[in-house]
């Protein structure tokens, strides 16, 4: 299948909020939740797209013509490329009823496990949305990674204790989902967290811990003192707050931080292989892509995944050949211009 096909059948089952834009931009869906937009005026995912475009790459082809292996070690495992599926939760709510929350979970996890990446799946209020993710999680091994929100902290130990039973390599929390309206109409509210908190979620999860929503330095040494073994710099993929900078602007001054001491991940408008290079070049260890992972399972299910995760690797390939890395670890800041 390819992923021009995917995208085509993809606009019949996504539902009325997401377009299925042949680019992923966040200019047409920008104001739409429900919805894969913002509560605001959606500016903050605009330029996450835009600021990784304005970022070049350097040709360099005076090098010897060997193989290219994407590949890399995170969190004590190889992958077979750098990036994941990012976590999406409420499939119904926000796309369409073409799948159930078990479904999606189901092809997305099992896709990404044969294709020798991994996943990060979803939360949201409806409590059965984290039992069906971490059930996925469990079918495969542990190969996937449940993404609890920040609740209050008894529906934080509940759903801590699923992804316990799910075998989990990992377990993140999107601390940057406080900004979302339904988690701040729970009774008690949920929301942000404080350093004494986040190292007693740490103690809970069981398996080291993946904070995601960091957009400042701060926010990553409060990361790191609170426990966390890895970040990922995101701004919810613009949704929850206008008027942020990008996740490109600000990823360089947190990897110069902590990129010694903890694993660095970015989010927020990566869309090709060659914008997951950029970020490398910057210094993650790696990216997550959320929305069009959502397209690729609603235009052709399992084999929609493999043809999205094909592109990606054979762009991510491409470019490491034309810029002279033959390994993820050859790639150097000075491979890109900016």
């Amino acid at each position: 299948m390819e992923y021009k096909e995917v995208l085509e059948q993809a606009r019949k089952n996504l539902g009325p909020y997401c377009k299925g834009c042949t680019v992923c931009n966040g200019m047409a869906c920008r104001n739409t939740i429900p919805g894969p937009g913002a509560k605001g005026v959606g500016d903050t995912a605009i330029r996450n797209f835009q600021k990784w475009q304005e970022i070049r790459v350097n040709m360099d082809t005076i090098c010897e013509n060997q193989p290219i292996d994407t590949s890399v070690e995170l969190f004590g495992r190889r992958f077979a490329a750098p990036f994941f599926a990012g976590p999406v939760g409420a499939i119904k709510t926000h796309y369409s009823e073409v799948y159930t929350e078990e479904e999606y979970n189901d092809i997305l996890v099992s896709a990404c496990a044969a294709a020798g990446i991994a996943a990060f799946t979803g939360d949201g209020l409806n409590a059965q949305i984290m039992v069906e993710a971490t059930k996925a999680v469990a079918k495969q091994g542990g190969v996937g990674v449940p993404t609890v929100k920040p609740w209050n902290i008894e529906t934080i130990e509940e759903k801590m204790a699923l992804v316990r039973e799910s075998g989990a390599f990992a377990v993140a929390m999107d601390i940057d989902a406080a900004g979302l309206p339904f988690l701040k109409n729970m009774t008690p509210p949920a929301g942000g967290k404080s350093v004494e908190e986040m190292k007693e979620i740490v103690k809970l999860a069981g398996a080291p811990l993946i904070l995601k929503g960091i957009m400042t330095v701060k926010g990553a040494l409060k990361a790191k003192e609170a426990g966390a073994k890895a970040i990922v710099v995101s701004n919810h993929g613009g949704r929850v707050l206008d008027q942020c900078p990008s996740t490109a602007e600000v990823l360089p001054a947190i990897v110069e931080a902590v990129g010694q001491e903890m694993t660095v991940l970015v989010d927020g408008g990566i869309r090709s292989g060659v914008d997951v290079f950029k970020a490398l070049a910057m210094g993650a260890d790696g990216v997550l892509i959320a929305r069009p992972f959502v397209t690729a399972v609603y235009g052709g299910g399992a084999e929609g995944v493999a043809a999205y995760i094909k592109k990606l690797s054979d762009e991510l390939a491409d470019t490491m050949a034309m810029c002279g890395a033959h390994t993820i670890g050859e790639i150097t800041r000075d491979m890109i211009w900016n």
